[in-house]
């Protein structure tokens, strides 16, 4: 007799096929909520990996009178609120927490405003963020007051339709991040999607059914980071590791590193970008038979750089367009959705009722599949990171911040091609966190101008208010990035 078990092949977990993605429902607990208030002081100054003391020392607020005053009409019921906040990098959600369970009360005491508890709002995050970190963090956004969101093309109906009725009926107000993922500038707003928009327009719609007349309000918020000290040694430490990764000669300043140096510093930076991107554009011509350009005109050593880096992200999204049977859409941004939302589709199979039935042989198809669509959609994830690089960033202001942001930049480009998953950023040195409270946007008002047209002119109305209002927005946000 054969014994045909011992000749099994063990796929790791994020290479097999699943079952389709569960909603998480929001389920607020007082006790979590209060864990993590009280938490925040330490949340704020260490990263659990690396477990390193040099978070954010300090959280200062801006106009936070408005926030006090909007938070008491939205408590008296004069108003539904939708707060849209920069979203840079991962730490912005603890200065939203800080900016809630902090700033909030300590504001109103000051202006005699008497607010209920609890202080807080709830939530809209990406439903990817459970993949890469784990399900344990959808266990704790839920008890917080979160809405997870599957991004795409195709309408997560499912979380639009809690999201909509916390929007009329929740206690908290409601939090999103219009850009829709982090960009690592904090001087730098991607373009806005379109969901918040909409969001506030359907809230409008859900209450006038309703027979209520409360107003709705887009509150942007800003975000942005100093270094308290500015981390010249750090960032030479940084880039010689990362020249050492990439085998190029290590030019460590040394203790003497400093403003003085910027020039070396910026020089180390373009012969990083100059060996990745030829690194890479060598991998996507030989593996993948990609095509690049030689001929650039006569564009200086910085401007040919950044084409070229445009070209080898548009060169890896190609490659996972290619292998996903889909065309070329919109930006960057909108084509790292539809691939997202396509590999999801071959990992997370909607298509299939019990996974587990499956036979070993269609359940060793299906981890193929898998397989094969979770390594196309880390081409993705590596352009992720770039969309918002430009070859400017640097020049225009040859800040500590930005140096800083560019270097981490390549530092998660680099850990994601050595196969860490999850890239853990090391802390370059103390930092503030600066937020500003931007002037309430009334939609109302943007939907009393759509109103009075018939259904269909109402509709085509709606679809350039939302446009005109995330226009809005968006010059909201960059109106706060400070000079």
């Amino acid at each position: 007799m054969f014994n045909l078990s011992d000749n099994r092949v063990v796929t790791p977990p994020e290479y097999r096929a699943q079952p389709k993605l569960k909603f998480i429902p929001q389920r607020v607990n007082p006790f979590i909520l209060r864990l993590a208030v009280l938490m925040l002081p330490i949340l704020l100054r260490v990263r659990l990996r690396p477990w390193l003391p040099a978070g954010i020392t300090e959280v200062k607020v801006t106009n936070a009178e408005t926030l006090a005053t909007v938070y008491q009409q939205f408590q008296a019921g004069k108003t539904r609120l939708l707060f849209a906040f920069r979203h840079s990098e991962v730490d912005d959600p603890l200065s939203i927490i800080y900016l809630f369970t902090r700033t909030l009360p300590r504001t109103a005491r000051k202006l005699g405003i008497s607010l209920q508890y609890p202080f807080y709002s709830h939530f809209i995050y990406d439903r990817g963020m459970t993949i890469w970190a784990g399900k344990w963090l959808g266990w704790v956004f839920s008890r917080l007051g979160g809405i997870p969101i599957h991004r795409g093309k195709k309408l997560d109906r499912e979380a639009i339709r809690a999201a909509r009725d916390l929007l009329i009926n929740g206690k908290m107000p409601m939090t999103i991040a219009p850009e829709g993922a982090t960009n690592g500038h904090s001087e730098v707003v991607s373009p806005l999607e379109p969901g918040t928009a909409q969001l506030g327009f359907w809230c409008v719609e859900d209450l006038q059914k309703a027979h209520r007349s409360e107003e709705v309000f887009i509150v942007p918020i800003g975000i942005q980071y100093y270094y308290v000290t500015p981390p010249w040694l750090k960032l030479d430490w940084l880039l010689s590791k990362l020249e050492a990764d990439c085998d190029l000669p290590v030019q460590r300043i040394g203790k003497s590193a400093g403003e003085m140096h910027q020039d070396i510093f910026y020089q180390r930076l373009l012969d990083l970008s100059e060996y990745v991107i030829t690194q890479m554009e060598e991998f996507y011509r030989h593996f993948y038979n990609c095509q690049f350009p030689d001929n650039h005109g006569c564009a200086s050593d910085e401007e040919v750089l950044v084409i070229r880096l445009q070209t080898l992200l548009d060169r890896a999204l190609q490659v996972c367009e290619q292998y996903l049977e889909l065309q070329p859409q919109g930006n960057a941004i909108d084509r790292c959705r539809r691939i997202e939302e396509a590999g999801w589709n071959c990992i997370y199979r909607q298509d299939v009722a019990d996974i587990q039935a499956l036979s070993p042989f269609e359940r060793g198809l299906a981890d193929w599949i898998a397989h094969e669509s979770a390594i196309r959609m880390r081409h993705m994830r590596l352009v992720e990171s770039f969309v918002a690089v430009t070859g400017t960033y640097i020049q225009d202001k040859p800040s500590p911040e930005r140096f800083a942001e560019t270097t981490l930049i390549i530092f998660d480009a680099i850990a994601r091609i050595k196969g860490i998953k999850v890239p853990h950023r090391p802390r370059l040195g103390w930092r503030r966190s600066q937020v500003i409270i931007g002037t309430p946007i009334s939609v109302t008002q943007y939907w009393l101008t759509c109103k009075r047209d018939s259904h269909r002119e109402y509709r085509q109305a709606v679809k350039k208010a939302v446009n005109d209002l995330t226009a809005e927005l968006q010059i909201a946000l960059e109106g706060m990035i400070s000079s």
